[in-house]
């Protein structure tokens, strides 16, 4: 993966004096250049808008532009680039500022006149794009006057996918489920939690749909921090997919049970809420002190420990939860930038670092104990693939089946072998709710007794 570039501490960037900028202006500068740094970097778009934090009135409306232009950035390139005499600019800043305006016209409730005034504007004010003012006002003109037919021709749900991604969920899943994969992505997410008790009482209080697999699915757009029960630490946000891993692991109260790869911490709370002691392990200090936020609104403990997975030793666990770092294209939906910030070549180191960081996780299972691995991929190199590896390289361990129904897992949701395997498709028959999950790929182990 290319290495981000160091961001400048927030404090130290110029800000223009606000007078002096037309309104919903500071909004189009901060999603331009969020953006531009996902695509010249690879960071996440979240790192790269929250470098540049500061305008609560901006703030919202930036990820919105920035959000719908990386979920539609391939029919928006299409367009562009259809549009453009001389083809799309290879810089991203200039790419960033037409393929944001191009996003408000096409798939944003934004007067079509506010638009391009505000994206020539960003132009104008800025010495690396002046000389662009003429030809946004242009072409994004006569995308405004030419948007029915674009939208007519950008009905293939793959199209906002980068190629190479395209062509492997094609190879992997067929090109029917991948085009349903793709169009997952286009939707977006729902908003799924997780609570420490009581579920169907906490679906009723929050108007929300309880899920076969004991999640709950919000219909209410009301800000998360004041729905029911958030200040009082009843539950926590956490995709109806990614809460399965943690659930297949089956803890018992009183296990010593390891969380490695922790951090944000939504499964920390799912071991600790079962009553298990549970130490939870992250590389990042940064990551892991939202960890320790999050467990204490939710009033919860573990074990925060911020080493590397890789090194970190200790007496073995009674059971082992292994959320390895991966591709993470399985979370597209509420992620869109990751389709574009990662790149192919990425999975061999990827799937180099899960396979040592499951090796020794393995060494830190008691004998009789058990182990889950999993990532936020749809790649079988991070999932399947992965998982056959480990088997035929510790003969000690042996795969636990998922069984069908079991926390309510659709049959349709596991795998030739037994493991689990989600895609954002999923959910898809469920009368009265959004459909939809994240992708993940989860592998239950046990240890031989000694």
């Amino acid at each position: 993966m290319k290495a981000a570039r160091p961001h400048r501490p927030a404090a130290t960037r110029a800000r223009p004096d606000p007078k002096s900028e037309p309104p919903g202006f500071a909004a189009r500068r901060l999603a331009v250049a969020g953006v531009a740094e996902v695509l010249g970097t690879s960071v996440s778009l979240d790192d790269a808008l929250a470098s540049r934090a500061g305008d609560p009135d901006a703030d919202p409306l930036a990820r919105a532009i920035a959000v719908t232009t990386f979920r539609r950035l391939g029919t928006i390139g299409n367009a562009l680039h259809a549009r453009l005499a001389k083809g799309l600019s290879a810089d991203e800043r200039a790419f960033a500022l037409l393929a944001t305006g191009a996003a408000q016209i096409l798939f944003l409730n934004v007067p079509d006149h506010a638009a391009v005034d505000l994206t020539v504007e960003l132009a104008r004010r800025d010495p690396k794009l002046g000389h662009l003012a003429g030809l946004a006002n242009a072409v994004l003109r006569r995308i405004a006057r030419e948007r029915d037919d674009i939208l007519l021709s950008a009905e293939a749900p793959l199209d906002d996918a980068p190629v190479w991604m395209a062509e492997r969920w094609v190879a992997a899943y067929g090109a029917e489920r991948a085009a349903a994969i793709a169009a997952a992505h286009r939707d977006g997410a729902a908003l799924d939690i997780s609570v420490k008790s009581g579920p169907a009482e906490w679906a009723a209080r929050l108007g929300g749909h309880l899920l076969p697999t004991g999640s709950i699915r919000v219909a209410d757009r009301t800000a998360i921090p004041d729905l029911p029960g958030f200040e009082e630490g009843e539950w926590w946000v956490q995709d109806a997919a990614a809460a399965l891993p943690a659930r297949l692991l089956g803890v018992s109260a009183g296990e010593r049970v390891l969380d490695m790869c922790a951090a944000p911490g939504g499964k920390t709370a799912q071991l600790a809420a079962a009553g298990a002691s549970v130490t939870a392990v992250d590389r990042s200090a940064s990551r892991l002190k939202r960890l320790v936020a999050n467990m204490a609104r939710l009033g919860l403990s573990a074990d925060a420990v911020c080493a590397d997975g890789l090194s970190f030793s200790a007496e073995p666990f009674d059971a082992v939860l292994l959320d390895a770092p991966c591709t993470a294209t399985g979370t597209i939906r509420r992620h869109p930038d990751v389709a574009w910030s990662k790149r192919e070549r990425d999975l061999a180191s990827l799937a180099d670092l899960q396979a040592r960081l499951l090796d020794h996780a393995a060494t830190l299972v008691r004998p009789g104990g058990r182990m889950v691995y999993c990532v936020c991929s749809l790649e079988p190199e991070e999932g399947e693939h992965q998982a056959a590896a480990f088997l035929a390289r510790n003969p000690a361990f042996r795969r636990e089946p998922v069984a069908p129904g079991e926390h309510g897992i659709d049959p349709a949701w596991i795998g030739p072998a037994g493991d689990l395997r989600t895609t954002p498709d999923g959910l898809a028959t469920l009368p009265g709710i959004k459909p939809g999950m994240d992708g993940f790929f989860a592998l239950r182990v046990s240890r031989n007794p000694a």
